[in-house]
């Protein structure tokens, strides 16, 4: 009996070294769970493009916006878990949204077999142009004054910048009424036609629009500033403290994936983000690489987690 156990361990062992070596056979999904136009379908377009090149099979991005980018995250934990159907995975859906939705549709700690990270970007606050406020401190003092009267868009309840706007909130004592989108490209496109004064936006998303003068940013949820946007002031100096935000981008797989299948992805991610070119480009865009491992990924995972605890209960978020 041990024999046969010996057998089959080592026939498996085979057939897994084998469908390392030979995979990626066939065109790779990267699911994008959030709508074009935002930060999250910039990096995952970034990183699909040049993993193409990398694996020598098209790495086609599909883009599946809703619940605060929990739709997509479903889709692929119940993919087959045979690396062909990949997650572009954000701190939103995998730290943020498990802890806002009792009805969430899978579970971030044991439907996901975690990749990689690639790439980070700081957020930013943006106004609209008409808004009566040219630095922090003019936006709180009028959002006291006015509660409610400022309406502050997202990319869905829980996305990233939606929390990001409740952080805000809670240490500086502003109100603004939340106005939930279906991704970070339509809440943008209302913010440039005024239609929502206050974004809490992944710097990506803003900076031409900065750059043309067409939205104001007035502060930086960041522990010191940004090269693209030196001038602008973070959070802290401007006088709200601890309402730093960085988000994330990596990579996540189906439970199950094997491990061989994992380690080939982590590292053509972790080779992706060290390139020169690539350190260039996601600059350009105020992003900044992010290389982690499969672990690395996980543990931040992790540690997000228990710090948007605090925070969600501290600011007395509503679980849905």
């Amino acid at each position: 009996m041990l024999k046969v156990v010996a057998v089959l361990a080592a026939a498996l062992g085979i057939c897994l070294g084998a469908q390392a070596q030979t995979y990626p056979g066939k065109p790779i999904t990267l699911v994008v769970p959030f709508a074009p136009g935002g930060t999250v379908n910039l990096m995952g377009r970034l990183l699909a493009t040049r993993m193409t090149e990398v694996l020598g099979q098209p790495v086609i991005v599909e883009n599946k916006p809703g619940a605060g980018g929990s739709i997509g995250a479903s889709f692929v934990a119940k993919a087959a878990p045979d690396g062909y159907t990949l997650l572009l995975a954000t701190m939103g859906q995998q730290s943020i949204q498990p802890l806002l939705s009792k009805t969430l549709p899978y579970d971030p700690a044991k439907d996901f077999a975690p990749v990689a990270l690639f790439s980070t970007v700081p957020n930013v606050l943006a106004v609209s142009t008409g808004t009566p406020a040219r630095n922090i401190a003019e936006l709180v003092a009028y959002a006291k004054e006015n509660p409610d009267k400022l309406n502050m868009a997202s990319a869905g309840i829980g996305s990233v910048n939606h929390l990001t706007g409740e952080l805000f909130m809670f240490r500086s004592g502003a109100r603004f009424s939340h106005v939930p989108y279906r991704g970070a490209g339509p809440a943008t496109a209302d913010l440039l036609s005024g239609q929502v004064q206050v974004l809490f936006a992944n710097l990506p998303n803003v900076l031409p629009y900065i750059k043309a003068g067409q939205v104001r940013v007035l502060g930086i949820a960041s522990d010191k500033r940004s090269p693209a946007i030196p001038d602008v002031p973070t959070f802290a100096e401007a006088g709200v403290k601890r309402a730093e935000v960085e988000s994330w981008y990596g990579v996540m797989a189906p439970a199950g994936t094997s491990p061989q299948v994992i380690r080939k992805l982590q590292d053509t991610i972790i080779g992706i983000a060290g390139e020169k070119a690539m350190i260039a480009h996601l600059a350009d865009q105020g992003a900044l690489p992010f290389p982690g491992t499969s672990a690395d990924l996980a543990r931040l995972s992790n540690e997000e987690t228990a710090r948007w605890t605090e925070i969600i209960r501290g600011a007395d978020i509503q679980v849905n």
